[in-house]
């Protein structure tokens, strides 16, 4: 077992298949030594944990749930394509979008969910870069939607 699989399972997280995309894009894309991780959202099992918007239908913790939720989708994308975590050399950069209501200006809250976890996971090289957006609408009512750029080894 990996040393990254080791901690996953630690932290109690037991990654889920890497999803299939639905639509006409690939989940992962490498140029060099970078991998680049289409959006993910926070389903498990294929439904989202939450629906809505920061600051009307999704709290700020709930917010910091999903997040974290959709980086473990994002850990399930980057072992599918790698086979292997422990191939991640560090978390370059988050791009996190969060679909807020109009005057909800947390975002950045939100998305710590996402990077404590990363943190957590993958100590110092799990500290990373990060955009916090807030936006009116999001595919599906997700409250939560995370690309990844990450450093890897062969």
């Amino acid at each position: 077992m990996s040393k990254i699989e080791q901690r996953l399972q630690e932290l109690g997280i037991m990654l889920p298949p890497s999803p299939e995309p639905r639509f006409t894009y690939i989940p992962c894309s490498r140029t060099g030594n970078l991998i680049y991780l289409s959006g993910q959202d926070c389903r498990i099992d294929g439904e989202l944990m939450y629906s809505g918007k920061l600051g009307r239908e999704v709290t700020i913790e709930q917010g910091q749930a999903a997040a974290r939720q959709t980086i473990i989708n994002c850990l399930a994308v980057m072992k599918g394509y790698l086979g292997d975590l422990d191939r991640v050399e560090r978390i370059v950069k988050l791009l996190g979008f969060v679909n807020s209501a109009p005057g909800f200006a947390d975002q950045p809250y939100v998305m710590n969910g996402a990077s404590d976890l990363l943190v957590e996971v993958f100590g110092e090289r799990g500290k990373h870069a990060r955009s916090a957006i807030g936006t009116s609408e999001l595919p599906f009512h997700t409250p939560v939607e995370i690309e990844v750029i990450a450093e890897i080894r062969d």
